[in-house]
């Protein structure tokens, strides 16, 4: 057999350079990208192309550069193979000691293997497959392996892999993983849709995907990588995609960094938020399954977004609706834009260390707790909150009714939270709100309250406004050190939600006209719009033109109400009750 470098320089002088169609695009990688990608990778000299037709059950190569065997080629030199056709029960084998690329062209191929990976890269430096413009291709392999060992996916490969092109893959993995690789994994654009008996699409050192449209129905997790043993490794890298992933195990899982740039996702993990399990859990702690104190009970992680160390978001569109926690970090989350609609039956977002969220809107409709870590930040947005414990929860995860050093920070932004049987904010330290717009519509009944801090509560500015059940001596107002005034309103008869609570001036001005979700026996106001030495009257019932917004009337004009009390505002916090 005629050495393939041999054959390209025999006829490279009389073949001009051809490049194959949807296969010539470049990129120019960012400065995170992996040392193993090289824009060349996406620009084959076609110069030659070796033709491999596969005919059923057997297979022709042209020029004869591969190894043929029934319908199993093995490909044991570098260069560019077009592969055209279908196999009934065969293989496509990389195996080369070269250093040069091995550049494999999908141009409409259906491959199926009873019995082993209907693609196995065996030995290879580096691997391209391009998918070419508009071609249709097809891998699926059996339901059990000859071999336990590897491969171990419908594509797998133990070199550094990496997707291009204009076409579309469709991979069924039914033995384990649908495409996998003991090295890192790029998927530069395509179409590529697996369905798998474990994970969908797994890069052991890192998955990076620069654009794309990603389909996944895994059994076990959608996108993963699990590189445990370097800690540089592990990580997954999400440039813009479309991404759409149901899965019963976690939706992206990384090891270590999970970083997202753009895109939009659509993630059903555990099969939803409304999943219940009745499995006996293994523990709430870092990556874990379930807890026994409530939330998800399963013993599979069955989270929407995880990472083992940072977890950054920078922008996109994300609809989760996950049995396990939607956004997950062992260490830390950054949020800086984007818009989220979450379902979770555990925590919607949760880290260990830090939680920071800069801008975006962030709709959470339902969830066991909302927002848990040991340090929250917000720092601006729109949030909307709807949990049955507590809504932000600043805690270093234990329950504790000392200051444990937590810390929720609120400087900007709109939050709205409605906790129906836990706390509205709750932190095992302080709580700081130095700006923005706070609503909490606390729980249906003692003894969770509004506000539960440990520390100290301290209001430098913004807008608050909480409401809660009679829970005693429970109820918690901000500190008396506040730089901004405050005053807490208890009724003798708890106010229905179908009643506004209204705050005016001595010039009939308003400071706020509330409409609480449930009945409730307190309400805390504080706004740099109440002023010591100035007068204001507390009014209930009545009606309002305003705008309703989360329980909020924006440009309204307040009448009809029933006078309840008219107060002075003399301390930092002014009590009052009718």
């Amino acid at each position: 057999m005629m050495n393939l470098n041999k054959f390209s320089l025999i006829v490279a002088s009389i073949l001009v350079l051809a490049m194959v169609a949807g296969c010539e695009k470049t990129i120019v990688p960012g400065d995170d990208s992996p040392e193993e990608e090289d824009p060349a990778d996406y620009s084959f000299d076609t110069s030659i192309v070796v033709q491999i037709t596969l005919n059923g059950t057997s297979i022709s190569v042209v020029p004869s550069v591969a190894d043929v065997s029934g319908s199993k080629v093995t490909i044991k030199s570098a260069g560019t193979y077009n592969i055209t056709g279908s196999l009934t029960d065969g293989q496509i084998i990389v195996e080369t000691e070269d250093e040069e690329n091995v550049n494999l062209i999908f141009d409409g191929i259906d491959i199926k293997s009873s019995s082993s990976a209907p693609v196995f890269v065996k030995n290879a430096k580096k691997v391209v497959i391009c998918l070419k413009e508009d071609t249709k291709n097809y891998l699926s392999d059996g339901a059990s392996y000859s071999t336990t060992d590897e491969p171990n996916a419908a594509l797998f490969s133990n070199a550094f892999l990496t997707f291009f092109g204009g076409g579309s893959l469709n991979v069924t993995g039914n033995y384990n993983d649908g495409i996998s690789t003991d090295d890192g994994m790029i998927i530069k654009s395509g179409t590529i849709s697996v369905t798998s008996a474990d994970d969908g699409i797994r890069g052991k050192d890192y998955l990076v995907i620069r654009h794309g449209n990603i389909i996944i129905n895994a059994k076990g997790d959608g996108l993963t990588s699990d590189n445990e043993g370097d800690a540089s490794l592990g990580y997954i890298t999400i440039d813009s995609a479309i991404v759409n992933i149901t899965s019963s195990g976690d939706g992206i899982s990384a090891q270590s960094n999970l970083i997202i740039g753009d895109g939009s996702f659509t993630i059903t993990t555990g099969g939803g938020a409304a999943t219940t399990l009745t499995t006996t859990p293994t523990g709430g702690g870092p990556g874990g399954g379930g807890r026994t104190s409530g939330g998800y009970s399963g013993i599979i992680s069955a989270k929407a977004l995880k990472s083992l160390a940072s977890l950054v978001i920078e922008k996109g569109k994300f609809t989760i609706n996950s049995a396990d926690d939607a956004i997950h970090s062992n260490n830390s989350v950054k949020i800086n834009n984007g818009t989220f609609s979450i379902a979770s039956g555990d925590d919607a977002i949760h880290a260990d260390v830090s939680i920071e969220i800069n801008d975006g809107t962030i709709n959470i409709t339902k969830c066991y707790e909302g927002i848990e870590s040991a340090s929250i930040i917000f720092n601006g947005g729109n949030m909307s909150l709807v949990s049955t414990d507590d809504g932000f929860n600043a805690t270093k995860g234990s329950a504790t009714e000392i200051n444990d050093g937590s810390s929720l920070n609120i400087n900007d932004g709109t939050i709205v939270v409605n906790s129906s049987k836990g706390d509205g904010l709750d932190s095992n330290g302080n709580v700081n709100l130095t700006g923005g717009t706070v609503v909490v519509h606390g729980p249906q009944s003692a003894p969770e309250v509004g506000f539960d801090i440990n520390g100290t509560f301290n209001v430098s500015g913004g807008f608050l406004i909480a409401a809660g059940p009679n829970s005693g001596n429970m109820i918690e107002v901000p500190a008396s050190s506040s730089a901004q005034y405050c005053v807490k309103a208890t009724m003798s008869s708890t106010l229905s939600s179908s009643t506004l609570f209204n705050i005016q001036d001595a010039s009939g001005n308003n400071l706020v006209t509330y409409k609480p979700v449930r009945s409730v026996y307190y309400v805390v106001f504080s706004s740099s719009d109440l002023k010591n030495g100035s007068t204001y009257s507390i009014y209930t019932g009545g009606t309002s033109t305003g705008t309703n917004t989360n329980g909020i009337y924006y440009n309204d004009t307040y009448s009809g109400g029933t006078l309840k009390k008219t107060f002075t505002v003399s301390n930092k916090i002014t009590s009052v009750s009718f």
